[in-house]
């Protein structure tokens, strides 16, 4: 049964999956059809590689699922929540609902490891007794419990992805969105990355992830869907890319 969020917006929680896209189309102002039609659900608890050739439309799906970009037409649900007509004030609540791994780390440089993954718990208005256990914990899962105090420019990119990957899981999302997190890490530290957001998957954080290294997605054996001209052109599961 939907229920309605406590919130001056009419807009509604609903029950799974926890990605849904109904009919939705994007066509940009310059005319660029970037999604067109897409029909697609994934459910809570699963992970699932985006891939598809530069243009096919994975970067405004990602868009739309953290609600940087608005659909032209369809429905989306995210973890709960309508996107099409949530009212940009709303954003906030549904992006606390998840934790974003980007490709260039975006870390802040004048902060060190512990206070850049803090920052995510402070945007929240956790309180300091929460943020050192927390920040602790996440720092330790990633394998990096002893660079607490360096800086970014001291580690190296697959550190600082893992700083990222920190970052995302502190709040305990429900959901993270991978965006290419191993474009710019070397092909050992990629199939580490991946290996941790498995093992963050099997307990029960859904994973979305967008990735051009089709040996991940094959020795991963999850599922895919394969975006193409906008349009989801494959959808398979066990790392099948056809």
């Amino acid at each position: 049964m939907e229920q309605l969020l406590n919130s001056s917006e009419q807009f509604f929680q609903v029950e799974k999956p926890i990605i849904e896209f109904r009919g939705v189309s994007k066509t940009y102002p310059s005319g660029t059809h970037a999604l067109e039609d897409v029909n697609i659900k994934i459910n809570n608890g699963e992970f699932v590689f985006v891939v598809g050739s530069s243009g096919a439309g994975k970067s405004t799906f990602m868009k739309l699922i953290m609600r940087e970009e608005k659909a032209n037409t369809g429905k989306i649900i995210v973890n709960g929540f309508e996107l099409t007509s949530m009212k940009r004030r709303d954003v906030p609540m549904l992006r606390r609902t998840m934790g974003i791994v980007f490709q260039d780390f975006r870390l802040i440089p004048t902060m060190n490891v512990f206070d850049n993954v803090a920052f995510a718990m402070h945007v929240v208005g956790a309180s300091g007794r929460n943020v050192r256990r927390e920040v602790s914990r996440a720092l330790s899962k990633v394998g990096l419990g002893n660079k607490a105090r360096s800086m970014p420019a001291q580690l190296s990119g697959g550190e600082q992805q893992r700083v990222g990957l920190a970052r995302a899981l502190v709040n305990s999302p429900d959901l993270i969105i991978a965006d290419e997190p191993t474009g710019n890490v070397d092909p050992n530290m990629s199939y580490e990355i991946v290996s941790m957001l498995t093992e963050i998957n099997k307990l029960g954080t859904t994973v979305l992830m967008v990735t051009h290294d089709h040996n991940l997605v094959r020795d991963f054996q999850h599922r895919v869907i394969m975006l193409d001209g906008g349009k989801i052109v494959a959808d398979n599961a066990g790392g099948d890319i056809g």
